[in-house]
């Protein structure tokens, strides 16, 4: 079911720019069997949105038995049914609502103002170097009552289970990194929470090892896997999320100022910038039935590759998608953050994710604070952004320069 003019997702074309494959794709090759990742890849709205919402109980999750177990053990995405259901009960409030935003607001805003704090008389600085990689990380080790020291090394955890993630050639070297940093993980976490078990305090991870419905509560090892998932999801997307939404900005003037000038924008520029640069580009599934979709049928047992990246841009879905547009009347901001959002970057159903609320106070937070501290921020003169990744995606850099603060 392979087209000759579709480029291969393993391939160096694809990897420099993959909105024309994923065009072919939608247009003459919906559903493709790539015998390298040994998967079904999807790419039309319809079909990803019916695999997200799974409505008729036609997809599972197991694939992540192989795909993200070894390096994050048994999470809550594998869970099904009430299992799940428990677990993100016990999880799901820090996320949302009023203890989002009075717990864990001011650590956001505090987070942000220190990173800023360290270039905003400088006069330049790397958005992502400088601040976006780093600002995520931050935020989820302060939420979760860790040592922000350590940020180094839950920098390059996160890394390097995000990179077992997309590794989708089988890399054996990247595999057994990520098989490694499952058990440095767990040598780190486990003293600190039995510890904190012993000794609560007013932190996310006490929270956890509080939290209890209907008499169950999670293990230390639920809470070590759950923690594991929180730095790499909530640290590799948010990252790439700040970056893509500055980079389309920077590079649209007009819809910049438009935004510096109506901070209620922002939330407008982050749902535009999840549709049209998400920072996930590929989401697993497993078929368990029979199931036709366009361009063909995938048996049971088949892994489904979800192309977002594909998908969010699809003609019939949205109107001249290619084109970055922060007013564009196709997509909802009111439910962007939501398991009802139209576009699919945090996907959709029981599994949409759950940190969706964070990474909109934190990209409100952070995108408001810039602006504040950094008047007429521009790209470094000669630099034009450029998109890296295949799995996730998004600027590796983004040097900015601006007036320095006193001046």
């Amino acid at each position: 079911m392979s087209l000759p003019q579709v480029p291969d997702i393993l391939s160096p074309e694809f990897a420099a720019d993959p909105y024309p494959a994923y065009r072919v794709m939608r247009e003459s090759a919906p559903l493709i069997w790539h015998e390298a990742t040994r998967s079904y890849l999807v790419s039309r709205y319809e079909d990803v949105q019916r695999i997200f919402r799974d409505r008729n109980g036609e997809f599972t999750t197991d694939n992540y038995a192989w795909q993200i177990e070894p390096v994050h053990g048994r999470t809550i995405l594998q869970l099904d049914g009430r299992e799940h259901a428990v677990r993100r009960a016990l999880v799901a409030p820090a996320f949302r609502g009023a203890e989002l935003r009075e717990r864990f607001l001011p650590v956001i805003e505090r987070d942000s103002r220190e990173l800023i704090d360290a270039f905003r008389h400088a006069g330049s600085a790397d958005l992502v170097a400088d601040y976006a990689t780093r600002f995520p990380v931050n935020v989820i080790a302060d939420m979760l009552g860790l040592d922000k020291a350590d940020h180094p090394r839950f920098h390059r955890w996160y890394t390097s289970v995000v990179a077992f993630l997309g590794n989708l050639s089988g890399d054996p070297e990247v595999r057994a990194a990520g098989e490694r940093t499952r058990v440095e993980f767990a040598a780190y976490m486990l003293p600190i929470i039995r510890a904190r078990r012993e000794n609560p305090g007013d932190d996310l991870l006490s929270t956890l090892c509080a939290a209890e419905i209907d008499g169950v509560r999670m293990s230390d090892e639920d809470i070590r896997a759950f923690c594991s998932l929180l730095l790499a999801a909530g640290g590799e997307t948010t990252d790439r999320a700040i970056a893509s939404l500055f980079a389309n900005l920077l590079r649209h003037p007009d819809q910049f100022a438009a935004v510096r000038a109506d901070r209620g924008l922002i939330p407008r520029a982050f749902a535009e910038t999840l549709r049209h640069t998400p920072p996930v580009h590929m989401i697993m599934r497993q078929s368990a039935a029979e199931v036709t979709l366009s361009g063909g049928t995938v048996p049971p047992g088949a892994t489904v590759t979800c192309l977002i990246g594909a998908a969010n841009r699809d003609e019939t879905r949205y109107r001249d998608p290619d084109r970055f547009d922060i007013r564009r009347d196709d997509l909802t901001t009111t439910t962007a953050f939501s398991a009802a959002a139209d576009h699919l970057a945090f996907a959709l159903g029981r599994h949409f994710c759950v940190g969706a609320l964070l990474a909109k106070a934190e990209v409100e937070t952070g995108v408001n604070q810039l602006l504040d501290a950094l008047p007429d921020l521009r790209l470094a003169d000669g630099f034009e952004p450029v998109e890296r990744g295949v799995f996730t995606r998004g600027p590796r850099s983004l040097p900015v320069r601006f007036t320095p603060a006193g001046f």
